[in-house]
């Protein structure tokens, strides 16, 4: 059973794992999205959020921690000097992870990682969303159906069309003939 087993091996020895760890963290700071595959996806994500959540201070100490997990200043520079501002009010949870199918050769279960904040295209997309917010009846209909009947040329009440005469009762069959006539 797989009780209490928190970290995923990824069949690596835990060098080669730390260090790939701290090459895509690094690649997803930089970049802001990268493609990989599910499992490495998700254990980056337990990787990077508490460096990200560390960038909200900015402190020498908080520079030197996060550093000691990305060994790149390019990336430490990037993450404290764009994207904390960028994240100084979110609570958590800065990264999103987009499934998108299955690789080519091994059919690994391929996915997207991406810096939340940093998505322009869901960015711009929820921005129109947001100017006009839903309600449960809609109140410009009235408002729009109230300015146009003003404008619009004064109705005359239009004569009643000739009640057309009713259909006359259809006859009820006449019931079969007796069998016991014959």
């Amino acid at each position: 059973m797989r009780h209490n087993k928190t970290i995923n091996h990824l069949g690596r020895k835990s060098g080669h794992r730390k260090a790939m760890l701290a090459n895509m963290a690094s690649s997803l700071i930089l970049h802001k999205r990268i493609e990989t595959t599910v499992a490495k996806a998700k254990a980056l994500r337990m990787y990077i959020e508490p460096l990200i959540t560390k960038s909200k201070d900015d402190t020498t100490h908080s520079r030197r921690m996060v550093f000691s997990y990305l060994k790149q200043k390019e990336a430490v520079a990037e993450l404290f000097r764009t994207i904390a501002p960028k994240i100084a009010d979110r609570p958590g949870g800065y990264t999103r992870i987009l499934k998108t199918g299955f690789r080519q050769g091994d059919a690994a279960d391929m996915a997207m990682i991406e810096l939340v904040d940093f998505n322009e295209a869901m960015l711009s997309a929820a921005k129109p969303e947001a100017k006009k917010p839903a309600t449960r009846r809609s109140r410009a209909k009235k408002a729009d159906s109230a300015d146009a009947a003003p404008a619009a040329e004064p109705k005359t009440p239009k004569a009643k069309a000739p009640a057309k005469p009713k259909a006359a009762p259809k006859a009820k069959a006449k019931p079969a003939a007796d069998e016991t006539a014959e």
